[in-house]
C-alpha cells in the first residue's frame, strides 16, 4: 500500500506534533515551531504544501513545502534556515519519496527546487538517487559550506585537537582577558527572551555592517517570533560574555539533539582588543562539552575563526529536479 498524503495548516501541525505525528526533525529548522514562524513571515506570496505522508494509520514523514509558478521548494530560505530537508521516519523514505514525486507530478509541478541540503540529508540519500532511477533531469551544486566538530570527553582533549598555534592562542588570549578585567561568562535557557534577545540584536548590528544590513525591521520581526517558539520547545540558548558586569558580547544557540548550534553573535567593538566576539564562542564550546554534547555546529559560512576553532567542513548543495518538463 502506498503512502498517502493528506495537507496540514501550521497549527495542525504544532497541535499534532508529538502526538500522532510521532516524528523526529533532524534539526531544528524544520521543526513545527520554526516552520510556523517562517511562513507567518515570508510566505505569504506562495501557495503552502505542507503535507503529511502516512500508510497503514502511521506517520511515516513530512513534506514541509510551498508552491509558486509551478515550482516547489522547501518552506524556508537559505538566508536564515541554515539547513532544510524532508522529515522521514527511517525505514520508510523510499516508499515516502516515490509517493511524494508520483504526487507532485500528478498535480502538475513542474519541478523542485530545494536548497541548503546537508551531504547527509534523506533528500541527497534518497530522493536523489530515486530521481536519477527514474530518469529526471536533475541538477545538484554546491552553494556553500558549513562548519561543526564532534565534541570530545572533556575540555583539555579539545584544547589538544587543535593546531599548537591555535591551541596557544586561546589560552592566551583567554589569560589577556581575565587579567584586564573581571569576566563572567554564561549560557543557559533565557529567563527575559524579549530582553535577552534586545541584547543579542544590539551587539549584532555593531559588531559588523553587513549584519546591521541584514538586521531590517522585518527580519527583527521574525528573529522576535523564532525566539520566542525556540524557548517554548526548550532549546533556545542565550550566552553573556560579561565585563566588569557588562555584556559586551553574546551568542545566540540552539541546544538540539545533543547538538550545539551557533546561529547568531556580536560583540563590543570597542572591545575587540581583548577578543570578547571570538572568546565568547569559545566559552560556548567549553560549555558544550562540560554538558556532554555530542557536536558544536558553525552553521553556514566559511569564517576563518570555525576552522580555527576545530570545525570541520562539508558542503551546502541545491538540488533541481524536473518533474513535468521544467
Amino acid at each position: 500500500m502506498p503512502c498517502t498524503f493528506s495537507p496540514l495548516s501550521p497549527a495542525e501541525l504544532s497541535a499534532r506534533w508529538g502526538g500522532d505525528i510521532n516524528l523526529s526533525a533532524p534539526f531544528p529548522f524544520v521543526t513545527p515551531g520554526w516552520l510556523n514562524v517562517w511562513w507567518r513571515n515570508f510566505g505569504a506570496d506562495d501557495e503552502l504544501l505542507l503535507l503529511l505522508a502516512e500508510k497503514d494509520g502511521q506517520a511515516v514523514g513530512l513534506a514541509p513545502l510551498r508552491l509558486a509558478g509551478g515550482t516547489v521548494r522547501f518552506i524556508g530560505s537559505a538566508d536564515v534556515c541554515d539547513y532544510l530537508d524532508f522529515v522521514v521516519r527511517e525505514g520508510g523514505e523510499d516508499d515516502f519519496f516515490a509517493a511524494l514525486l508520483d504526487n507532485l507530478a500528478a498535480a502538475g509541478v513542474k519541478q523542485l527546487e530545494l536548497e541548503a541540503l546537508r551531504p547527509d540529508s534523506v533528500t541527497l540519500k534518497h530522493l536523489l538517487p530515486l530521481a536519477r532511477q527514474r530518469g529526471l533531469p536533475l541538477e545538484l551544486t554546491d552553494t556553500d559550506v558549513t562548519l561543526e566538530m564532534d565534541l570530545p570527553a572533556d575540555w583539555e582533549t579539545y584544547l589538544q585537537s587543535l593546531s599548537s598555534h591555535q591551541r596557544h592562542e586561546i589560552k592566551r588570549k583567554g589569560r589577556r582577558l581575565t587579567e584586564a578585567v573581571d569576566v563572567t561568562f554564561d549560557i543557559k535557557e533565557p529567563d527575559d527572551v524579549p530582553a535577552e534577545l534586545a541584547a543579542l540584536l544590539r551587539l549584532l548590528r555593531i559588531s559588523r555592517k553587513d549584519k546591521a544590513e541584514f538586521m531590517t525591521l522585518e527580519m527583527e520581526v521574525f528573529f522576535r517570533e523564532l525566539a520566542a517558539a525556540m524557548a517554548d520547545g526548550g532549546w533556545l540558548r542565550f550566552g553573556h560574555l560579561r565585563l566588569n558586569g557588562d555584556i559586551v558580547a553574546a551568542v545566540m544557540c540552539f541546544d538540539y539533539n545533543n547538538t550545539r548550534y551557533l546561529y547568531n553573535s556580536g560583540y563590543e567593538p570597542e572591545h575587540s582588543g581583548l577578543s570578547v566576539g571570538l572568546l565568547s564562542k569559545v566559552y560556548s564550546i567549553q560549555d558544550a562539552v562540560e554538558r556532554r554534547m555530542r557536536v558544536y555546529d558553525y552553521l553556514k559560512g566559511a569564517e576563518i575563526y570555525k576552522y580555527h576553532l576545530g570545525g570541520q567542513e562539508k558542503p551546502i548543495s541545491n538540488l533541481r529536479i524536473e518533474l513535468n518538463g521544467g
